[in-house]
């Protein structure tokens, strides 16, 4: 399933993408699911393919994409997981993830711009895998660990660099409104395969920046997943970011920071591509 969350009109919903149109589900299961995390959550898969016959079509040009999920509980966010990325910051190697956090109101969907604030000139694009949970858990085994996530998403963990580095907790870069995008579907997991074999890319302008096979993650997701459920419980609708791979504008010679009017695009094969222009604080 490809599944999303969107608004139409005076109307915000969720329900499944297919190429031409999104398919209105949340408005059919309203009285059971408030929103996509709440069907997640309930495991309402089943009932997704059987309200979809009789869902509204809405053309994708007319829908205004949200984050997947809008509202999830928790943003872990995991950086340093690629070993290009680890060695362009000169980082020394690590037994375990560095973990920090994102807040959820901080997150944009599909092709909303992305606000670089007026207290900075040091916005970076990180393209990265996103996680979601399906099924909550605490100290999850490893070999468990791929049974509680319920799909897959692009996500671009935009940083702020210079409030990022004013100390070392990365928690003032990684949180300005409007940046974090996240979309534009969520994918299942049956739909996917191999996740060692799909290919992340970020491009800017057009141009290649950001280039790996989700294979290179120092820390797998099955990891990230235990690692992370041993220090709190994870519910239905947590995201897991993966971290980013080597390439961000802040490690390259001189460094390259996004400007308005650039339109960067993080794409995962099999997932799909994540687009989003940058614009100024005043002009958002």
């Amino acid at each position: 399933m490809r599944l999303a969350s969107f608004k139409y009109g005076s109307t915000s919903s969720w329900g499944l993408v297919a190429e031409t149109h999104a398919l209105d589900v949340g408005t059919v299961l309203a009285n059971r699911f408030a929103d996509l995390r709440a069907m997640i959550a309930g495991r309402g898969y089943d009932d997704v393919a059987a309200a979809a016959p009789s869902a509204r079509h809405i053309p994708l040009a007319e829908i205004a994409w949200r984050p997947p999920v809008p509202n999830p509980d928790k943003i872990i966010c995991v950086g340093l997981n690629y070993e290009d990325h680890r060695r362009e910051t000169g980082r020394p190697e690590a037994k375990h993830p560095a973990i920090f956090v994102r807040f959820s109101n901080s997150q944009i969907g599909h092709l909303t711009p992305i606000t670089r604030p007026h207290v900075s000139e040091n916005l970076d694009y990180e393209g990265e895998l996103a996680v979601v949970i399906g099924e909550a858990g605490r100290y999850i085994p490893a070999d468990r660990a791929m049974r509680h996530v319920a799909g897959y998403a692009c996500y671009n963990d935009a940083t702020v660099r210079d409030w990022q580095f004013h100390t070392h907790q990365f928690t003032p870069g990684k949180n300005f409104p409007g940046t974090g995008a996240f979309g534009p579907v969520l994918v299942t997991p049956d739909e996917l395969g191999d996740l060692d074999e799909l290919r992340l890319t970020t491009k800017v302008n057009g141009v290649i920046k950001q280039d790996a096979r989700l294979g290179e993650m120092i820390f797998p997701i099955a990891e990230l997943i235990s690692y992370c459920s041993s220090f709190t419980q994870l519910e239905p609708g947590d995201v897991i970011l993966t971290g980013t791979p080597g390439g961000v504008g802040a490690k390259r010679q001189p460094p390259s920071y996004l400007m308005p009017g650039d339109v960067v695009e993080i794409e995962i094969s099999k997932v799909g591509v994540l687009t989003n222009p940058i614009v100024a604080e005043a002009e958002a």
